[in-house]
């Protein structure tokens, strides 16, 4: 797994520019920092734990929201618990609801390859997670998730974005 930095964010709290909404002027600054994370799923389903990477991420920024973002058609992001048998109950429960067979009208790549594409809206491409003194506000046994059902790419990104509050 790497981890590589995005050049798209200016500095923390520079200022961008300022705007008016419906009579209402505004300061804009850019309060957001944001990475990406590289993730290699393999060639199997996958529940994969990014709840290290989103925690260093986090780490003595403060107080915001953390958003994890998944740019792709076929993979979703979720907060639950892993390690005790759970990870792989989803795993388990989303092939039998979204078997891997011909009944897909999307159809290209490998057999029930459809069945990726319509996984995204049972487990959403992003999440929020708040952050309190640079630490993620999950409960006890939450992490965060990656979940790919998707045989037919194996690399994931994985975008990490802070909004300090």
């Amino acid at each position: 797994m790497t981890v590589e930095s995005s050049d798209h964010s200016p500095l923390w709290g520079e200022s961008v520019g300022e705007a008016d909404w419906w009579g209402v002027s505004a300061k804009l600054t850019n309060d957001m920092q944001t990475t990406t994370v590289t993730i290699n799923t393999g060639s199997r389903p996958a529940a994969v734990d990014l709840t290290s990477d989103a925690a260093s991420f986090v780490s003595g920024m403060g107080d915001g929201l953390l958003n994890v973002f998944v740019p792709h058609a076929t993979a979703g992001v979720a907060v639950f618990e892993t390690g005790a048998g759970s990870d792989q109950d989803l795993l388990d429960h989303l092939e039998s609801l979204l078997p891997r067979d011909e009944r897909w009208r999307h159809a290209h790549g490998s057999p029930g390859h459809g069945a990726d594409h319509v996984m995204p809206a049972l487990i959403a491409p992003s999440i929020s997670v708040p952050v309190i003194e640079g630490i993620l506000q999950l409960g006890t046994w939450q992490s965060i998730v990656l979940v790919d059902l998707n045989r037919d790419n194996s690399t994931r990104t994985v975008r990490l974005s802070f909004v300090q509050g």
